[in-house]
């Protein structure tokens, strides 16, 4: 199931969506903001693309969090902004992500997890994502690792794939997930290989994606382009995905 997906504004073959036309929840110590359909919030137009079924932003007030709950049959990456969030798992895993870590948690055949601001005064703010993986069933997995910086300024770093192709997490799908902080107007570019797909979510400032300008919080859904270029004005950090 790849889902709908119904333009917002098209040029080409781009279709943005609007950080403002997003679902949006606020539970006092919670406010998201949900890409696509999630919980309570359910929009036919806006289910999912490709198999990226799920992209949460996530503010999290000091001292609260996510109760221990169940997940399966997905893939989960959680992406860190700002701020500290402790996880436990029934895997036995303990850790607490800091800005610039990732982690990636296989659900598969069932996990229960909780995820809690670690600190009492500094709020959190994630990004987490859902793909749908390549198979039901699947054993539950879990890694995490920090990409510093560095590692993203002007580039584009992969940070997660199906074979953890240069350093980056390995998720059960067809799907490369690529980082990039864009600063002093400099582009990167992305080359899509023939029936590819691509979704582009601003995490940070302001990017042109092929001409297009994106404030932090849109996102776009790519097809049938060769190429993206995404620059920054000024300074702005993304998430590329590379779908199939």
């Amino acid at each position: 199931m790849h889902g709908t997906f119904v333009q917002d504004s098209e040029v080409d073959m781009i279709t943005i969506r609007k950080s403002d036309d997003r679902g949006h929840a606020d539970h006092g110590w919670l406010k998201a903001r949900h890409t696509f359909s999630f919980a309570n919030y359910y929009d036919p137009d806006h289910v999912q693309f490709r198999s990226l079924r799920v992209m949460n932003e996530d503010r999290i007030a000091p001292a609260n969090g996510f109760g221990t709950h169940p997940h399966r049959d997905m893939e989960i990456v959680t992406y860190m902004l700002d701020g500290a969030l402790a996880h436990k798992d029934s895997m036995g895993h303990g850790a607490v992500l800091h800005r610039d870590e990732v982690q990636v948690m296989t659900a598969g055949t069932g996990v229960t997890h909780s995820e809690f601001n670690d600190s009492e005064s500094e709020p959190v703010h994630l990004l987490q994502i859902w793909i749908e993986p390549e198979a039901r069933g699947l054993a539950p997995q879990y890694d995490q690792r920090a990409f510093a910086p560095d590692e993203k300024t002007n580039t584009l770093k992969t940070i997660a794939s199906p074979d953890g192709a240069d350093g980056s997490l390995t998720i059960h799908q067809d799907v490369r997930i690529h980082a990039a902080i864009l600063k002093d107007g400099r582009a990167v570019t992305a080359r899509l290989a023939a029936g590819r797909h691509a979704w582009v979510q601003v995490a940070r400032g302001v990017a042109i994606v092929n001409g297009q300008p994106l404030s932090a919080g849109d996102g776009a859904a790519i097809s049938d382009e060769e190429a993206l270029i995404v620059s920054a004005p000024d300074q702005a950090e993304i998430l590329l995905f590379d779908l199939a």
